[in-house]
């Protein structure tokens, strides 16, 4: 079986269509038939299952996918690395992230590094949760990702910076005017929560905190995004705790905790960073170090 069979095989998967498939890879479909059906031979059964509408992968299809998927990534990775070892001058560097970073630690990175390196281009895969990150960063499908420290990541693991955790509220509400809040105060306070919380030890961060302030916090909304959560608490659903660096440019009031949270971020790869990825990781070590991850 070859690299090329695994990747039709993967476009095939991905995009649900022969056809659509045989379009991104410019053969035709005869061709892209013909290369399915040897892999098949080869592997001894069956991997797709032709349906009026579409494709979808049998049970022999199902278990060698995942394989044939971290095959092609990284060799589309390694095709990357090997381009990148004389510089950050041209090609694709490819970035996953969790989308509290995509929206406010990434844009002014990628924007310094859009006017300084214009030969590579930057391409970002976002994700709704840390363990959802590490695992397609697992399957390879970046060179690099930028979150939360992993839990029990066997790759190279480097902090470049912390976000600061600050509570938000309408500008009139009696917290707005504080210079910092303790947790126990907010007892009695409706909250605006979100699915991308982070998680500690299988329990959402926010639950412990209050846990150990000695209430359970009431639940006004739970919103899916981090983004739709910093606008119902800027007009006055509940309080939320979010990072500081998503409230850039939004009609809110933040509030300091006592004691102050903070939260690690950290670049974290299969292999050891070289060329335009680890370029970048000295990028958000910078904006870190000045700050730009916390403010």
């Amino acid at each position: 079986m070859s690299l090329r069979q695994m990747e039709y095989l993967v476009e095939v998967v991905e995009r649900e269509s022969f056809t659509r498939a045989a379009e991104a890879l410019h053969v035709t479909q005869s061709a892209l038939s013909h290369q399915i059906k040897a892999l098949e031979r080869e592997v001894g059964g069956p991997l797709l299952e032709r349906m009026t509408r579409g494709v979808r992968l049998t049970v022999m299809g199902r278990a060698y996918f995942p394989h044939a998927e971290l095959a092609v990534r990284s060799a589309r990775q390694a095709r990357r690395a090997a381009l990148a070892a004389g510089g950050a001058h041209s090609g694709e560097l490819h970035i996953a992230t969790v989308h509290a970073q995509a929206i406010g630690v990434l844009p002014e990175v990628c924007a310094r590094w859009a006017r300084e390196h214009p030969g590579v281009r930057l391409v970002l895969h976002e994700y709704a949760t840390t363990e959802e990150l590490a695992e397609q960063m697992a399957r390879g499908v970046a060179d690099m990702a930028l979150g939360p420290p992993p839990r029990d990541w066997p790759g190279p693991v480097t902090a470049v910076g912390e976000e600061r955790m600050v509570l938000v509220v309408p500008h009139g509400d009696p917290l707005a005017a504080r210079e910092s809040v303790r947790l126990a105060e907010l007892a009695d306070r409706p909250w605006v929560r979100c699915s991308l919380e982070p998680v500690v030890g299988g329990r959402r961060w926010l639950d412990l905190e209050c846990e150990r302030a000695g209430f359970t916090p009431r639940t006004a909304v739970r919103t899916q995004h981090s983004s739709t959560a910093v606008r119902m608490a800027a007009a006055g659903v509940g309080v939320l705790l979010t990072a500081a660096h998503e409230l850039r440019g939004l009609d809110c009031a933040s509030v300091p905790t006592d004691p102050p949270w903070r939260r690690d971020i950290t670049v974290f790869s299969r292999v050891r960073l070289t060329g335009a990825a680890a370029e970048f990781t000295t990028y958000l070590r910078a904006a870190g170090d000045s700050g730009g991850a916390g403010n």
